[in-house]
């Protein structure tokens, strides 16, 4: 896990005002503070995630955080809610059309600040 002085260098550099945002507040929180440390990676490293793949790895009714964005490849057959930094547009109709849950990453921090029950996807 990264420290919070290097995410801080990392963020320095980012010129998106949402995902600087959304890193300093998820460093604030020990729970929270791995999401930060993936989020402040470069656009290379941050996760691209399938529907297929969070179908595959979750359970019923779990919360799965994807640091970085969820894509279409796939259905999702279980209802869970996911939580990302963002959604192509055809994964977020499949995700509403199997009635999941989604939401961003900087609003389910104001939400769970203590991330109780989060699984997140690398």
């Amino acid at each position: 896990m990264k420290s919070k002085t290097r995410i801080e260098k990392q963020t320095k550099r980012k010129t998106n005002p949402n995902l600087v945002e959304t890193i300093r507040n998820a460093r604030k929180n020990k729970k929270w503070l791995e999401v930060a440390g993936l989020l402040s990676n470069s656009r290379k490293k941050r996760a691209e995630i399938n529907l297929d793949r969070i179908n595959k790895e979750a359970k019923e009714g779990d919360i799965v955080v994807v640091p970085g964005k969820v894509l279409s490849q796939g259905e999702l057959t279980k209802k869970i809610k996911i939580i990302a930094f963002g959604f192509s547009e055809n994964a977020r109709e499949k995700i509403l059309k199997s009635k999941s849950e989604l939401n961003y990453i900087y609003d389910e921090i104001k939400k769970n600040p203590e991330a109780k029950g989060v699984k997140i996807l690398k």
